[in-house]
């Protein structure tokens, strides 16, 4: 039998990307940090769904010799996460007040994408649909998503 376990995706500001999916509705759930691997796992999910749809922050520590960290782009390469909120018109707002750019707005009530500060597409699915709004209904697409 095959069970859904979660999906990794690596982080540079694992406080920044924390932030970001705590408005989204997400928790931390637990936390793994590996001296000897120089990294931290660091797992979220919507209330009550530990161990059901978990997301895993890897943040890769930088080198002990003091060079640069790694550096990750092309999250659009990852494709997105997807997540269904209670009021996606509520979602978004409260992204768009902590600065997060809603890429996609929710212009049908239904769907909009904004991204994580590494880049990763995420989209948001309202549960059932809201009749159109403004301002969304009218936002025009802003960069990628």
């Amino acid at each position: 039998m095959t069970k859904y376990l979660h999906t990794m995706i690596r982080v540079s500001d694992p406080d920044a990307t924390i932030a970001f999916f705590n408005l989204v509705g997400l928790e931390e759930v637990r936390r793994f940090d590996s001296e000897q691997g120089r990294f931290t796992l660091i797992f979220l999910a919507p209330p009550g769904q530990a161990g059901v749809a978990e997301v895993e922050l890897t943040y890769n520590w930088p080198p002990a010799d003091g060079s640069a960290a790694e550096e990750y782009t092309g999250g659009r390469n990852f494709g997105h996460l997807a997540y269904r909120v209670d009021n996606i018109y509520d979602t978004c707002q409260r992204l768009m007040d902590a600065g997060v750019t809603i890429n996609r707005p929710p212009r049908d009530g239904h769907m909009a994408f904004v991204r994580s500060p590494d880049g990763i597409s995420v989209e948001l699915l309202q549960d059932g649909h809201l009749p159109p709004q403004e301002p969304w209904a009218s936002m025009p697409n802003t960069g990628n998503w």
